[in-house]
């Protein structure tokens, strides 16, 4: 499967926006997930510092890797979006009150999912190392 042509037919141009994508949905659902946990819907059972350690602390493992545009950081960010689209799901089914955040989680799980793969297929056909 080849890549779509960008706008100048470049496969810089492609690797770059996928990458940018990547890394906007990756913010997205970070900022989320401090807002939905700290603002709008705090949880009353346990402490909003471990919550946002469970929840959080995890993006924060391969945000290095993803900003040098690492092809491995951008598998591993690819397959702990999986643990986001599975808590997104859950908490969209279980609490209708938290619907909202949850198919945010879900939809930009999905994003960052895919273009991280995205990112790490075309790179390594392309044979980047880096950015």
């Amino acid at each position: 499967m080849t890549p779509p042509v960008a706008a100048d037919g470049t496969p810089a141009a492609r690797l770059r926006a996928v990458r940018l994508l990547a890394l906007a949905g990756y913010f997205c659902l970070l900022t989320l997930l401090v807002v939905w946990h700290v603002w709008w819907h705090p949880s009353i059972y346990f402490p909003t510092s471990l919550v946002l350690m469970v929840t959080a602390v995890p993006m924060l493992l391969p945000l290095r890797g993803l900003l040098h545009g690492r092809i491995r950081a951008h598998l591993w960010a690819s397959f702990l979006m999986m643990l986001y689209f599975m808590h997104g799901t859950v908490e969209a089914y279980v609490n209708p009150a938290q619907r909202l955040p949850a198919l945010l989680e879900v939809g930009l799980s999905v994003l960052v999912f895919v273009c991280a793969a995205l990112y790490a297929r075309w790179a390594r056909s392309a044979g980047t190392t880096g950015t």
